[in-house]
């Protein structure tokens, strides 16, 4: 089973993810782990994404899918997995089916975690790491609304998407998701 999580900064993804991998007993995939680990390990690739991160540059979508594939890669992602962070545009979304068609897989479930704009401002400044001041989490909406959000028509068009409240108790919005892909 492949599992996409998806939403805006603050959703909640990283917790459902969490919650949910254990208990569907499947692997999890948070883009930002599978960057320390090739960036750490030193692979050709995550040497690669270093040369961008150190120079405060994105790091491109081939060489972010490049990760991705190289992490999904482990023993543990053999019995399915769920993505959080991962694709972020159309052209990673295109790599991530490559991947899977190569290997005779496909995506099961795209799960959109609906939260406004507003509430999402306010859980993110209560969570008060450094990175999170307003105008930055704005910022953070604004590429996400430009750059990800679209993708949702693209997987709406595939059949795989569903979107699901992401208000209420860590409990409410794990069930909402696990009716969805029961």
């Amino acid at each position: 089973m492949v599992i996409v999580l998806f939403g805006a900064p603050g959703v909640g993804k990283g917790t459902q993810a969490e919650i949910l991998a254990e208990k569907l007993r499947i692997a999890h995939m948070s883009t930002g782990a599978a960057f320390r680990s090739a960036i750490q390990a030193q692979t050709p690739v995550g040497v690669l994404a270093q040369s961008f991160v150190s120079q405060g540059k994105l790091v491109p979508d081939d060489v972010v899918a490049k990760i991705v594939e190289e992490f999904l890669a482990k023993p543990e992602f053999t019995k399915g997995y769920i993505l959080d962070g991962f694709p972020r545009t159309r052209a990673q979304a295109e790599d991530l089916d490559r991947m899977l068609t190569a290997s005779g897989g496909a995506i099961d479930h795209v799960v959109n975690i609906e939260v406004d704009d507003q509430t999402i401002v306010t859980r993110l400044l209560q969570r008060g790491r450094q990175d999170d001041q307003e105008d930055v989490i704005r910022r953070r909406l604004e590429i996400y609304n430009n750059e990800t959000a679209p993708l949702l028509d693209f997987y709406g068009k595939k059949g795989t998407l569903t979107s699901i409240r992401g208000v209420g108790s860590v409990e409410d919005v794990t069930s909402r998701i696990l009716a969805v892909i029961a």
